[in-house]
């Protein structure tokens, strides 16, 4: 029987626990400078892709045949324009 009642009371004692984290989580997520601070880390985040996967397209674009490269619109050596996220598409 006290197995049983430390069980329960210590059940109890995590679950407020996680009730207490639960709650400071979601006021951290729901402050306005920690969503401005997430939304401008996306936003670089989508920029800094963008340009990776240009310099790639470029670097790889640059060893493929020309019959290719033609087909495939990514290769192409026009700019594009922004998605958006933060990334260019052609």
């Amino acid at each position: 029987m006290g197995i049983g009642i430390g069980y329960v009371l210590g059940a109890r004692a995590g679950r407020e626990r996680y009730d207490q984290l639960a709650g400071a989580a979601k006021q951290l997520r729901e402050n306005p400078r920690v969503q401005d601070a997430a939304g401008k880390a996306k936003q670089q985040a989508g920029a800094v892709a963008g340009k990776a996967a240009g310099a790639v397209a470029d670097k790889v674009g640059e060893k493929l045949p020309n019959a290719l490269t033609e087909r495939v619109p990514y290769f192409a050596k026009h700019q594009g324009e922004d998605d958006g996220w933060g990334t260019v598409r052609p």
